[in-house]
C-alpha cells in the first residue's frame, strides 16, 4: 500500500485536483504539507487525507525533510513525495535525496528550474534554443544587448514562465531595468534573444526513460503578449490531428532535450517556436504538469483522465499512453481596468452560436476579484472532432463575451 506525501504550500484548487487524484487510486494513502490550515481544505479532501501537518515555508527544504520524516513514523513509510508547483521541485528533490525516497533527483531538478543551466545542456547538446547570457553585473547585460541587439528578454534564472519576464525594446529600456534590478553575484539577470514567431507548448511524459507521451498546444496569442496587455482575452488551442509536417521538428527535438536534461520518469511542460522562416526554437521546460487549465484540456482531448494518469505515473510507475480523439481549446476571460467584477455581457449570444461544443466554464462572478494571474477572472472549454471548429468557437467567445470590472 503505498504512502504520499503531497506538499501544497497554498490550498489552491489547481493543486488540490491532483491530490485528489493521487488519493482516489486503489491502495494509496494520501497525507499533505501546506502553509495553509487544515480548515482550508474541502472536506471531501480532508476525509480522503491520512495524515496533515501544517508548516511556517512550504518551501524551505530543511522543514520539509523533518516534516516529511515525521509523516513518515505516522504512516510507516513515504514510498512517494509529490509536488506540482515549479518552486517546490529542488526542494523536493533535496527531500528525496535526504530520505532516500524514489523520484527526481537535484542535479536533475536544478537543470530544469534554473533556466541558464538548462539553456546551458541545451546548447552543449546542439538543441535549438534562443542565444542567452547570464550576467552578474550591468556591464555584462550592455555587452550582450549589443551583440545580440534587440528586443530582449529578461527574467531571473529561477523564473517560472512567462510570469517573470520582461520584453525590452531597446537600450535605454535595458538601461532602466537593471537600475530597477541591479545584477550582481549570486542575483544573476538572464538576458535572452526575443524569439519572434508562433509560440506553442509541447507536454510529455516520459517512463523509464522513454518518451511515451506527446501533446501540442498553440498560444493565441504568445504568453508574453498576454502579460503585457492585460486587456488581451487569450485562447490555446489543442489540435486533434498533431501528426503532421508542422510538428515533425519537435517530436523530434523534444524528447532529446528532455534526455539531455535528465528526465526519466514523470511529466513536463515544454515552451517552443516556431520562427517565420520554419526552424524552431526551446524556450523553457518545466519538470511538472503544465497550468491554466492545459491538464483538464488534455483530458477532453483523449477522452480520459490526464489527472488521474499523472498520479498512476508518479506513484506506480505505470502509464498508459490515450489516443487523441479530439480537438479541444480554452479560452481565456480577462476584465480590463481595476476593482471587481461587475457584469459578464455577450453569454446569451455565446451560448446561442457556440453551446453546443461548450464543454466546461468557469464564468466570472459579480464581486469576484480581479485576478492576479495572467489566466484570467475566468475561462470557456470547448471540444469538438474538427480542429477548425474549436478555433472558430474559441474566436467567437473571446471577440463576445466582456468582463466588466469597476
Amino acid at each position: 500500500m503505498p504512502n504520499v506525501v503531497f506538499v501544497v504550500p497554498f490550498t489552491m484548487e489547481s493543486s488540490l485536483r491532483f491530490v485528489r487524484a493521487a488519493a482516489q487510486l486503489a491502495g494509496v494513502r494520501v497525507a499533505l504539507v501546506s502553509q495553509d490550515p487544515v480548515d482550508r481544505l474541502s472536506p471531501e479532501v480532508q476525509q480522503c487525507l491520512r495524515g496533515f501537518v501544517q508548516v511556517k515555508d512550504g518551501l524551505d527544504p530543511d522543514l520539509l525533510t523533518d516534516t516529511v520524516r515525521q509523516l513518515g513514523r505516522q504512516l510507516g513509510s513515504v514510498d512517494a513525495l509529490l509536488g506540482v508547483l515549479e518552486p517546490l521541485q529542488e526542494p523536493l528533490a533535496t527531500v528525496r535525496e535526504r530520505l532516500r525516497i524514489q523520484g527526481m533527483d537535484r542535479q536533475t531538478a536544478a537543470n530544469f528550474r534554473d533556466k541558464a543551466r538548462m539553456k546551458t545542456v541545451l546548447a552543449e547538446h546542439g538543441l535549438p534554443c534562443a542565444r542567452f547570457r547570464l550576467c552578474a553585473a550591468a556591464a555584462d547585460a550592455l555587452a550582450f544587448g549589443r551583440e545580440c541587439g534587440y528586443p530582449l528578454v529578461a527574467k531571473p534564472p529561477a523564473g517560472a514562465g512567462a510570469k517573470t519576464t520582461a520584453r525590452l525594446e531597446r537600450e535605454s529600456d535595458l538601461e532602466a531595468f537593471l537600475r530597477s534590478v541591479p545584477p550582481q553575484p549570486g542575483s544573476e539577470l538572464l538576458l535572452e534573444e526575443f524569439v519572434q514567431g508562433r509560440e506553442f507548448s509541447f507536454d510529455s511524459i516520459s517512463l523509464a526513460g522513454r518518451h511515451v507521451f506527446h501533446n501540442i498546444s498553440a498560444y493565441h496569442p504568445t504568453p508574453l503578449q498576454v502579460l503585457e496587455n492585460p486587456w488581451i482575452q487569450w485562447t490555446v488551442v489543442l489540435p486533434r490531428d498533431v501528426s503532421g509536417p508542422d510538428y515533425r521538428d519537435i517530436f523530434r527535438v523534444g524528447p532529446q532535450a528532455l534526455t539531455a536534461l535528465g528526465m526519466w520518469t514523470g511529466m513536463t511542460h515544454m515552451e517552443w517556436f516556431r520562427r517565420g522562416d520554419g526552424s524552431i526554437v526551446i524556450g523553457e521546460v518545466a519538470a511538472r504538469p503544465p497550468g491554466a487549465q492545459f491538464m483538464t484540456l488534455m483530458s477532453y482531448a483523449h477522452d480520459t483522465d490526464m489527472y488521474r494518469a499523472w498520479a498512476q505515473l508518479s506513484i506506480h510507475g505505470s502509464f498508459a499512453p490515450p489516443q487523441r480523439s479530439y480537438a479541444a481549446g480554452c479560452a481565456y476571460l480577462r476584465g480590463q481596468g481595476e476593482g471587481t467584477v461587475k457584469n459578464v455581457t455577450g453569454l446569451a449570444e455565446v451560448q446561442q452560436k457556440v453551446g453546443p461544443v461548450i464543454v466546461e466554464a468557469r464564468l466570472p462572478r459579480p464581486g469576484q476579484s480581479k485576478a492576479s494571474s495572467y489566466e484570467g477572472e475566468g475561462y470557456v472549454i470547448v471540444r469538438h472532432q474538427d480542429t477548425r471548429v474549436v478555433e472558430a468557437a474559441l474566436q467567437l467567445i473571446v471577440q463576445t463575451l466582456r468582463v466588466e470590472l469597476g
